[in-house]
């Protein structure tokens, strides 16, 4: 539950009231006294007697909407017409559409885009595939593939509960990169059939974005797909969180005098997310990291290890540490989460090096409160946009798939993410950055393009191409 009120539970409540009077400051007044904040209030149709308004209100979820539903309610001479919730709103019919470039407003416009002027560029790319990324949107397509086996922090929801979430992403890839993005959602779990099916969609597509797969099957599913495509796989829940988790950890390190070879770190996490995060740390110079799942520290003595799980503790915890996270925090000087909520308290955080940084990144609710985090830690960021410092994925994936298409890449490297996360931390500048501003905000113009830019580079240079971006 939200803290406080906020748009993702707003309603618009369409109601009557009595003309004149106090009305409208009583309308105002109920909402604030249930907790709510009105953010719009429009007469809709005025008459003699009666007034038709509708009140824009936050929440901080269903039940407090519902609260303040009742406390208009009960306003005398008010009464409720209908009650809107703005985010089904916006998602009725779905957020994407695909639209036609070409004109088609007669015959021969139409025979060209279609039959038979169209055959003559098929038979082109019949003799030369690659044609396709000129003469084809694969160029300029991404598919967002996903189970639904792990959506945001919702869990095993189901390939249709997961297509909300896909159609979300399809319109920031167009909203920030220029990409045409669509979203792929599949009935199945099953390894073999998601690895066969996104290999036989594959032509139609640029490259390939994997999402909300649970791991440890996640991690299969990519390193096949790698081998059989010849376009870029990415999991966007594994490298993105990690080029931003990179890019945070550069500035904030920045902030307090200190470098990521010297630094301890602990992490709560051993999924996918942490599994990738952990790579790119150690790409990037970390050499002391603990990392913890639910059972504790992750060591060679474990004996539950699976094939991930002995990666990590292979190249981890070199002093063995085999206690419990808050063991693990004392004397920290970084705490990266990507587990669960509540697992750590602002004591614990007191327990760590003098000018700590704690990313707590659990979404919606972190791994420990940012406002306890904040009385004992020089840098505190979130996954959350209600507190400074938000580490969001969509400040890596749409530069990230811009470079890649440009540059007409095959695949994708490690090179590649070290250079989105500098350029990533590099559009902070010296001036700007400070303990609240460590990451540029997502709506940031230079975001997309300085990753873009550096991903395209260490493809092999210059775009090739088009951009739309």
């Amino acid at each position: 539950m939200a803290t406080v009120p906020s748009v993702s539970y707003s309603i618009t409540v369409r109601l009557e009231v009595p003309a004149g009077g106090k009305a409208v400051s009583l309308l105002t007044h109920a909402v604030e006294s249930a907790g709510g904040v009105v953010t719009a209030l429009d007469v809709n149709t005025a008459g003699h007697d009666k007034l038709r308004i509708d009140v824009t209100c936050a929440a901080r979820d269903t039940d407090h909407a519902q609260a303040i539903v009742d406390q208009l309610e009960a306003v005398e001479g008010v009464v409720i017409h209908k009650v809107s919730d703005r985010t089904f709103l916006m998602h009725l019919g779905g957020k994407i559409e695909m639209k036609s470039k070409v004109p088609l407003r007669n015959r021969d416009e139409l025979s060209m885009a279609y039959t038979p002027g169209v055959a003559r560029v098929s038979m082109a790319i019949a003799r030369n595939k690659e044609d396709a990324r000129r003469l084809t949107i694969k160029r300029n397509t991404v598919a967002v593939v996903t189970d639904g086996s792990a959506v945001l922090g919702l869990g095993n929801i189901g390939p249709e509960a997961a297509l909300p979430v896909m159609e979300g992403k399809a319109a920031l890839f167009k909203r920030f990169a220029g990409i045409d993005a669509w979203p792929i959602c599949l009935d199945t779990q099953d390894v073999d059939e998601i690895v066969r099916t996104v290999q036989v969609i594959a032509p139609g597509f640029g490259g390939i974005n994997l999402e909300d797969i649970s791991a440890p099957r996640c991690f299969e599913v990519e390193r096949r797909l790698r081998e059989l495509l010849d376009i870029p796989v990415f999991h966007d829940d594994q490298h993105g969180t990690a080029i931003c988790v990179l890019a945070a950890l550069t500035n904030a390190l920045r902030v307090v005098g200190k470098d990521i070879a010297d630094v301890r770190i602990t992490m709560a996490g051993a999924g996918a997310a942490g599994n990738a995060v952990l790579r790119l740390l150690l790409a990037a110079g970390a050499r002391s990291i603990i990392v913890c799942d639910y059972l504790g520290a992750v060591h060679r003595g474990r004996d539950d290890l699976d094939e991930s799980l002995r990666w990590i503790a292979e190249h981890t915890n070199a002093e063995g540490y085999s206690g419990d996270l808050r063991g693990a925090v004392k004397g920290a000087d970084v705490f990266v989460g990507v587990s669960a909520p509540g697992i750590l308290t602002g004591d614990d955080i007191a327990t760590m090096a003098d000018d700590a940084v704690v990313f707590a990144l659990a979404n919606p609710e972190p791994e420990v409160q940012p406002d306890d985090a904040r009385e004992h830690a020089a840098v505190v960021a979130t996954g959350r946009s209600d507190y400074p410092n938000q580490i969001n994925n969509v400040l890596a994936f749409p530069g990230v798939f811009r470079g890649l298409l440009d540059a007409q890449a095959g695949g994708v490297t490690q090179e590649m993410l070290l250079a989105a996360a500098g350029a990533l931390a590099a559009v902070v500048t010296p001036e700007e950055l400070g303990p609240n501003y460590i990451v540029p905000s997502v709506f940031h113009p230079d975001v997309a393009t300085a990753v873009a830019a550096a991903v395209r580079e260490s493809a092999g240079g210059r775009a090739r191409g088009f951009t739309e971006a």
